[in-house]
């Protein structure tokens, strides 16, 4: 298969090396069932998030944040005892089965406003889970050199399914209704599963080119440690609490636009179904954008300009943009800024930030940075979440969220700055040769 043209054309498209192209390709299948199962999802749970009250957000945000405290030592506590092969097996097995048990929820209870609130919690938890297990296989499947050639192409991956779960949703709630779009996510993750047992494979076949770290962290093996030894690791080691500072400042800024949109839709758009059709066509404009700067821009930009670009040019946008919502706090301008944070953290900020994990080794890519992904995430949300409500309460609305969105956005750019340079200036091997907790 390797001789074919087509073949070699693919490959050169992609900045694939000889024996990466399946694996490539495999890694953005796998993206690509989770995200479409999920965005067929996504514009119901925006329109139950609504259908609770906007002015209750942010504590369905703080509920999301504490069923993460209980959650995330589950999760390492499997992680302690499964080998890390079977590990995900387990995890999506287990959110299979959520997604069954929604199903049967929603063919009997379709109207419950608590049922509405108990699916927002949960899928924003789902979501973390399973995109940042997925992100930790690909650092475990991937060395270094090979996730900056390769980690766009595979986020490409979500931002298709990102185009592709909308669509199916639209043509499909009519015949199959709620529980049937949350039984075809299941038969996504299944196959999101499948993918997984390819790419380790590849990976135990020496694929990934490390032998040595192979045969020091083999996947056979459960992740050593205990369920709080991702926190620790993170909270010992400076690299760590600047990917971790990096998240908050992404989660505040998320948040802050993620709230006006709510409200602004609200106002304008009381009818659900509206609603649902205004999220999803900001949905869709995103992962056309994201897909697009995925194929054409982002593996340039890495090359060029180095991860210093990838993790600073978004912020720097956003402080621009939230200084012109200060000025012009309308909906339009919102919906603008909103779709360029998006695209830009599924094209640049993304990849870029899940290539911070590449060197380093097993604990820091599976327990440390499922605990950045999830627990420092969410807490990120819960915190801004009721940031914002106390701004509102100070008055001036827009006006002075978007000042001190403006601040954040600064602040996240310089410390996207730090963390690229780094990576620039100790990529591909410095990083992998020093333990994660001296960083």
């Amino acid at each position: 298969m390797s001789d074919h043209p087509l073949t070699r054309r693919l490959s050169v498209a992609i900045n694939a090396r000889p024996g990466e192209l399946l694996p490539a390709l495999a890694g953005f299948g796998l993206f690509f069932c989770l995200f479409s199962g999920y965005f067929m999802l996504r514009p119901i749970r925006e329109a139950m998030g609504i259908q609770g009250g906007v002015e209750n957000l942010q504590w369905l945000f703080t509920a999301t944040f504490l069923v993460m405290l209980v959650a995330v030592p589950t999760f390492a506590w499997l992680n302690s005892r499964v080998p890390r092969i079977h590990f995900i097996d387990w995890v999506y097995g287990f959110f299979c089965l959520n997604l069954l048990a929604f199903a049967a929820l929603f063919a009997a209870h379709s109207d419950s406003v608590w049922m509405a609130r108990a699916f927002y919690v949960w899928i924003s938890v789902y979501n973390l889970f399973v995109v940042s297990v997925a992100w930790s296989l690909m650092a475990d499947v991937f060395d270094s050199p090979q996730a900056r050639r390769l980690f766009a192409f595979i986020a490409a991956g979500a931002s298709v399914g990102g185009l592709v779960g909308p669509a199916l949703a639209a043509l499909l709630v009519g015949a199959l209704g709620q529980a049937g779009l949350a039984l075809l996510s299941a038969l996504l993750l299944g196959a999101a599963l499948l993918l997984k047992h390819y790419l380790m494979a590849w990976r135990e076949r020496g694929g990934a080119g490390r032998p040595g770290a192979q045969a020091a962290e083999s996947p056979r093996r459960p992740v050593a440690g205990n369920p709080f030894s991702g926190m620790l690791r993170v909270i010992r080691s400076r690299y760590l609490l600047g990917v971790s500072g990096f998240v908050i400042l992404l989660a505040t800024v998320s948040t802050f636009l993620y709230f006006e949109q709510a409200r602004l839709v609200a106002e304008l758009f009381p009818d659900r179904h509206e609603q649902v059709r205004v999220f999803g066509l900001i949905d869709f404009v995103v992962q056309a954008g994201a897909l697009l700067a995925q194929v054409f821009v982002t593996g340039r930009v890495a090359q060029r300009f180095g991860m210093r670009a990838l993790l600073t040019l978004v912020p720097a946008l956003l402080c621009v943009g939230f200084v012109g919502l200060a000025l012009a706090p309308t909906f339009a301008m919102l919906a603008g800024l909103m779709i360029v944070r998006r695209i830009g953290e599924y094209a640049f900020v993304r990849p870029g930030r899940e290539m911070l994990f590449a060197p380093l080794d097993a604990q820091s890519k599976y327990k440390a940075k499922n605990f950045i992904d999830t627990v420092v995430y969410r807490g990120g949300d819960a915190i801004s979440g009721w940031a914002k409500s106390l701004l509102d309460l100070l008055g001036q609305g827009a006006v002075l969220v978007a000042l001190v969105g403006a601040v954040c956005a600064a602040l996240w750019g310089a410390l996207g700055w730090y963390l690229g340079e780094r990576a620039d200036r100790d990529a591909p091997g410095p990083l992998r040769q020093r333990p994660a907790g001296r960083m």
